[in-house]
């Protein structure tokens, strides 16, 4: 049997009827497809919405991890900066630990030499040898403050060697200063004492007289040494001495040295001790070649034989 198809009869404003055949069939497929494609279009909006709020989701955490990322890029430049600024300092340290110890060097150098001292045994240029038996057990790998603790231990220890040293350069200084300038030695390489200082017979009058000086006697025309350092006051003639020469070494000390052949220094030279200062002669009230001996301590004539060796 044959369905007909349901006919719908429809009126408009005016009146007029018009028929509209019904399929029942076409319009459940209609209504079907419909239905599909509300579904799909709530299902790919709310796909749409998903993925949305996703990306959403994704593009937050990809902001937190960039905003992380300066963060941590701004911290690491700090900390290169604090890091090189402390190279910096601990570099500057550094130079000023190593002049420092060029100083000491230079002044253990120094002292080795104005205290004659064995060289070789203070060779400042070695390094001191060390050793021993190594004990593993207390091995340990040293730390950046362990480090800076023992380094700035070494800057107290070499400030303070410097100043010790220091002090004991001055005390020799003046060790040898006072040895310089004290007179000592012999004024004569070689030579005889012919008169001592104090009373004795005046070999021209036959009476007694006081001898303000020593007589030693040499060839004619030997070496008058400086017995102290010291600056030339007199070289010329002077009455009863010749030819003489007179040297201040400071401190008080005058030495005169009298009846020479030649001078060999002129006023205002300086001179040190063991110096050649003239030739012996025998020029002035003298009976022969000899030089005569004078030392002087403030203002006064003292005994020569109670500092030179002659």
């Amino acid at each position: 049997m044959m369905h007909m198809p349901n006919t719908l009869l429809l009126a408009n404003r005016h009146g007029q009827i018009r028929s509209v055949a019904f399929n029942p069939r076409l319009t459940g497929l209609l209504i079907l497809a419909g239905i599909i494609m509300i579904a799909g279009s709530i299902l790919f909006s709310g796909f749409r919405a998903g993925i949305n709020t996703e990306a959403r989701q994704q593009l937050s955490e990809v902001v937190e991890l960039r905003t992380l990322l300066l963060q941590q890029q701004s911290e690491i430049a700090r900390a290169h900066k604090v890091a090189e600024e402390n190279l910096d300092a601990l570099t500057l340290r550094l130079g000023r630990m190593q002049a420092r110890m060029l100083r000491l060097d230079t002044l253990g150098e120094r002292l080795v030499q104005q205290a004659d001292l064995d060289a070789a045994e203070f060779d400042f240029n070695r390094v001191p040898p060390v050793g021993g038996p190594q004990n593993a057990t207390s091995l340990s790998t040293i730390t950046v403050p362990d480090f800076l603790d023992m380094f700035e231990e070494m800057v107290v220890i070499a400030e303070d060697r410097e100043i010790k040293l220091t002090a004991l350069e001055q005390l020799i200084n003046n060790r040898n200063l006072n040895e310089r300038i004290i007179p000592s030695g012999r004024a004569v390489e070689h030579g005889v004492l012919s008169s001592k200082y104090g009373r004795r017979i005046d070999p021209f009058s036959g009476k007694q007289d006081d001898h303000k000086g020593i007589d030693i006697t040499s060839k004619e025309g030997s070496s008058i040494l400086a017995v102290a350092d010291g600056i030339v006051t007199w070289s010329g003639e002077r009455a009863g001495y010749g030819r003489l020469v007179e040297i201040n070494h400071g401190n008080g000390y005058v030495t005169r040295y009298g009846h020479n052949k030649r001078q060999l220094v002129k006023v205002g030279d300086t001179v040190r001790k063991g110096e050649s200062i003239a030739l012996m002669g025998s020029t002035g009230r003298s009976t022969g070649p000899h030089v005569h001996i004078e030392v002087m301590h403030n203002g006064k004539q003292v005994n020569p034989d109670n500092y030179l060796n002659n």
